[in-house]
């Protein structure tokens, strides 16, 4: 399991390097294409602005979109309490705790940083889960935090919303007229199907990191507890259940706990999480 937690995190390193590739050859093609660099300066300050304001608000948007709000000790003492001992335990600052209302158990965890970090339950979880079970759960989520999970996310949600304004701005200069009619035709043909597939590879991308981070987290978890099993049973628990949430936001679906969207036309391939049966056999498999 040690091994597998180091090959996740040189996987996902290796990922987020795929997407500054990416954004750099997209870039690269539509500068050829249009022979204005001034445009794509331009587009590239916009662009990064946009970045910065995600990273710094991109949890206060999570949580306002999902509905989520801040608790006290004494609102949910059970939840305050294993959010703070596990947090002792990691030897993190103790979290903001938040609590969703909705009948799915579920959970996740948001923030820039461990000093500004969040983690957040459904109603749903904290009604069918044991106290082995939950600290399973909050474990996993502290697990996102530690491992800078939550930082790895909001950059690649970042990236993708880069890739997708530089390809935006590219599409809409073409069709409206902008482009030079006497540039390299097949130049500015190669651009526009650069730009046309760019923002889908950004999404599967950011989606492959989201997959790495969930057996790594669980690893971590487990770790912390030092009881795999409590994590074991409660994914059993969700996968008899569901998971799929009452508010559905395919930005924030690769936060969560277990895969918060209903219906399986998206595939495995667009999925945000792992198969829960590889995540319980990998626990089961751990030796601590």
């Amino acid at each position: 399991m040690y091994q597998q937690i180091s090959s996740n995190k040189r996987r996902t390193w290796i990922l987020l390097l795929s997407f500054v590739v990416l954004t750099w050859l997209l870039a690269f093609l539509i500068e050829k294409a249009l022979g204005n660099p001034s445009l794509l300066f331009i587009i590239g300050v916009i662009s990064l602005l946009y970045a910065l304001y995600g990273y710094f608000a991109g949890a206060r948007m999570a949580l306002a979109v999902n509905g989520a709000k801040q608790i006290s000790k004494a609102d949910d003492p059970r939840l305050w309490r294993t959010v703070e001992n596990l947090a002792i335990t990691d030897g993190l600052p103790m979290p903001k705790v938040y609590i969703m209302d909705d009948p799915s158990p579920n959970a996740f965890a948001t923030g820039r940083d461990p000093d500004h970090s969040v983690v957040c339950a459904t109603t749903g979880l904290l009604r069918i889960m044991d106290d082995n079970e939950l600290e399973g759960v909050i474990a996993h989520e502290l697990g996102h935090i530690k491992n800078y999970d939550i930082r790895v996310n909001t950059i690649a949600f970042a990236l993708v919303g880069v890739i997708s304004l530089i390809a935006d701005f590219f599409l809409n200069f073409s069709f409206f007229g902008g482009r030079d009619r006497e540039s390299n035709n097949q130049l500015a043909a190669l651009a526009l199907v650069a730009a046309i597939i760019a923002p889908i590879a950004a999404s599967l991308l950011q989606l492959a990191i989201s997959r790495r981070r969930e057996f790594l987290a669980d690893a971590t978890g487990a770790l912390t507890t030092r009881y795999p099993e409590g994590l074991a049973s409660a994914l059993e628990k969700i996968e008899q259940t569901g998971s799929a949430t009452r508010r559905q936001n395919t930005s924030t679906a690769h936060m969560f706990f277990a895969n918060p969207l209903s219906g399986s036309s998206l595939m495995s391939l667009f999925s945000t999480h792992p198969p829960v049966e590889a995540r319980i056999r990998a626990l089961r498999e751990m030796k601590l």
